[in-house]
């Protein structure tokens, strides 16, 4: 048995690590082409996590409204890319009004109920904007960036709390939520966060030296600090609802990673950072 769960382990980071550079390759080619392609893909992976965390939070006993999450992701993406990010507000005012609406004229009405149709709004629409705002920015170099920013930030972040929190242990962050996570990961995470942030900066920097917009490398390292620090919000948060409907992954789609709120948990937070970075560039440039 104990010759059994080393090489089970060893087959399943396998299993991770080659779903993993596929996703990456994937993702490569959508940043590549940008524009409208990055925002249909992003849409429609939005739509399935959507789907997957409505769907979770009805199995776990609440009854959500479904239409208003789908409605603000589908509304967003022409608003914000043809129009200004600033609709933002006002869609995310009008659809948490139709939640209150819908649910007080049920029979009955649940408060609990409206709360965890408001949360998919917070946590998968919400960073789904901030992502379509993003393709709103010009010079596309500068786009680009960003984009690759909110990736690079989560992506890695990811990876290095897993080495490092595999290879050192120590106590743990939030065991009572995620047992495998540790203080050493989640240092190790940020370190990774913010390096990975500082290289890519200093990539488009010299890929594109006429242009003189790109933050300095002071503002990489706390772009990277600050969406490090969400990303791993959002693993935490995603791993409190799995525990709290009582299941182990949002889906299966992806061999070794689960489903598709499984592998963006941690960028659709970390994508609020990114877009609040873009929000200062802007004003400073």
């Amino acid at each position: 048995m104990s010759e059994s769960n080393p090489q089970k382990k060893t087959s399943a980071m396998i299993q991770r690590c080659i779903t993993g550079a596929v996703l990456v390759a994937l993702l490569a080619c959508v940043l590549f082409v940008g524009s409208w392609l990055f925002a249909v893909v992003a849409f429609l992976c939005l739509s399935l996590a959507l789907h997957e965390e409505l769907t979770a939070l009805s199995r776990g006993g609440h009854h959500p409204v479904w239409w208003t999450s789908f409605a603000g992701l589908a509304i967003s993406v022409p608003l914000m890319m043809c129009y200004s990010s600033l609709v933002i507000i006002p869609i995310l005012a009008l659809l948490s009004f139709a939640v209150l609406l819908v649910v007080m004229r049920r029979e009955d009405p649940d408060l609990v109920d409206i709360c965890m149709s408001e949360l998919p709004m917070l946590t998968v629409v919400l960073p789904g904007m901030c992502l379509f705002g993003i393709l709103d920015t010009e010079p596309r170099s500068l786009q680009a960036l960003l984009l690759v920013l909110v990736f690079a930030i989560a992506v890695g972040g990811d990876t290095f709390a897993y080495f490092v929190g595999s290879a050192i242990g120590g106590p743990k962050l939030c065991p009572h939520i995620s047992p495998n996570k540790t203080v050493a990961g989640a240092a190790g995470g940020l370190v990774g966060s913010i390096l990975c942030a500082v290289i890519a900066g200093r990539v488009f920097t010299l890929c594109f030296p006429d242009f003189t917009g790109f933050p300095p490398i002071w503002g990489d390292m706390l772009c990277g600090l600050f969406g490090g620090i969400a990303g791993q919000m959002g693993d935490l948060f995603a791993s409190m609802v799995k525990r709290h409907c009582r299941i182990k992954d949002f889906g299966h789609i992806f061999p070794g990673h689960g489903g598709m709120l499984d592998r963006l948990d941690s960028i659709v937070f970390t994508a609020i950072i990114v877009y609040s970075y873009r929000v200062i560039l802007l004003a400073s440039i």
